[in-house]
């Protein structure tokens, strides 16, 4: 079980927490599954009604978020554990940083507050929110492989396309927009539809970059560890 060290701590926009808080919370790593895995059983519960209605060979396209919180969940658990399965880190690296910011979007600019509970409402903003921030743990234990990154992104561009543009079997698997209503009837020729689809794949290529990105300053940090060592 180890973790990147202090002396290579990546730029601030690849890890934006302050250094004391990444290792308070990797302290606390089981606490963080236990929260993740009680996340994701509200969102199987959340996601109830739509999967219900949606073909069973496809649920796993349709709670994107309770995925996101189970992956981050089961990265935390594997590091924990010794286990290095670099294809679930960024599993867990995209969707948090993916649905942790797409989820606030949408419901502050698109849905906005109506035909919901207030305290369902911000609870689904600022627990979004701490999804995307808890993303930026994971460069601290995982390689962000080449691999991996490229596994995960074709997965979550799988998703944008089956969610927004060519469903397999049946309607779009987004997450179910209350923006998209009218008249009491779903419709996806709505704009909003178009801006959550802009929304969801604009995130699918900045966590694309910022994974490679990480990749990259992980190793020059890397080889000026070791070019120091051969100095000395």
């Amino acid at each position: 079980m180890t973790t990147t060290t202090r002396s290579s701590r990546l730029p601030s926009y690849l890890a934006p927490l302050p250094e004391r808080v990444e290792d308070l919370a990797l302290r606390y790593a089981w606490v963080i599954v236990a929260i993740n895995l009680a996340g994701t059983a509200f969102g199987f519960w959340y996601y109830r009604f739509q999967l219900a209605q949606t073909p069973i060979v496809m649920w796993p396209f349709v709670p994107d978020s309770p995925a996101a919180t189970l992956f981050v969940a089961l990265s935390l658990a594997a590091w924990k554990l010794d286990y290095d399965v670099e294809w679930l880190h960024m599993l867990a690296f995209f969707g948090n940083i993916k649905l942790g910011l797409w989820t606030p979007f949408v419901q502050l600019v698109l849905n906005g507050p109506g035909g919901i509970e207030p305290w369902l409402y911000w609870f689904l903003i600022v627990s979004h929110l701490a999804m995307s921030l808890q993303s930026f743990l994971i460069y601290r234990y995982a390689e962000f492989t080449v691999g991996a990154v490229a596994v995960t992104t074709v997965w979550y561009g799988l998703n944008d396309i089956v969610d927004y543009f060519a469903p397999l079997v049946g309607e779009f698997h987004h997450t179910f927009l209350r923006a998209e209503l009218v008249n009491g009837a779903l419709d996806h020729s709505v704009r909003a539809h178009d801006l959550a689809a802009a929304a969801a794949v604009t995130l699918t290529l900045a966590a694309t970059f910022l994974a490679l990105a990480t990749r990259v300053k992980k190793l020059e940090t890397t080889e000026e560890s070791s070019a120091r060592g051969v100095r000395r």
